[in-house]
């Protein structure tokens, strides 16, 4: 028998996720949570085999939670279940140590295929995800300028952020104009979104 821990915020789609899941004879749902948080302690009292973890999650996010995961309970293997299937978080997935990283609108049975073959000690990820992951490029952006756009993304204001990195509020302004026009961007928030979609973030 396979014992899941399932970590996804929406009551909903957990419930029926759970549902599904039990309906397969080598299953069994052992713990389910909503948070981040509730991860490392929810595996470390019910031991799971498979953790199906949500990117999205209150608190601590899901692939933060996942390599604080796989840190404490080693043996457990990780499956990332989301709606984003974006490159940068099938990067940052692997860089965790998940074994395998699935989109929320595959089949049904397709989630529970992944989670026997991580079971089994196997990595799984879409096909369609692993070639975006390895089309996807490398930041154009200097680390000054990552490190500008990673606090504007973390709601620092200008003048926040020229105190932090020891610079002027003008140069910070500079700084985030050039990574607008770099990224081809539409404003900030749209520069951010860019980043974070392709993992530079």
């Amino acid at each position: 028998m396979i014992r899941v821990l399932l970590a996804e915020d929406m009551h909903m789609v957990r419930g029926a996720l759970v549902a599904l899941l039990e309906l397969e004879p080598d299953i069994k749902v052992v713990a389910e949570v909503g948070t981040g948080d509730e991860i490392v302690p929810a595996a470390l009292a019910s031991e799971p085999d498979v953790a199906v973890i949500d990117v999205e999650l209150p608190g601590v996010d899901g692939l933060t939670a996942a390599a604080e995961l796989r840190r404490r309970v080693p043996r457990c293997r990780v499956l990332v279940v989301t709606s984003y299937g974006r490159p940068g978080n099938v990067r940052k997935a692997f860089a965790a140590q998940a074994s395998g990283f699935v989109v929320k609108d595959a089949p049904p049975e397709r989630l529970a295929d992944a989670i026997r073959r991580v079971a089994a000690g196997e990595r799984v990820i879409d096909p369609q995800l692993a070639v975006a992951a390895l089309e996807a490029v490398d930041s154009p952006l200097k680390p000054r300028e990552l490190e500008v756009l990673r606090r504007f993304s973390e709601g620092e204001d200008v003048e926040q952020i020229a105190k932090a990195l020891f610079l002027s509020a003008g140069t910070v302004r500079n700084y985030l104009t050039g990574i607008v026009a770099t990224l081809h961007a539409r404003n900030r928030l749209h520069a951010v979104r860019i980043a974070q979609d392709a993992g530079w973030l």
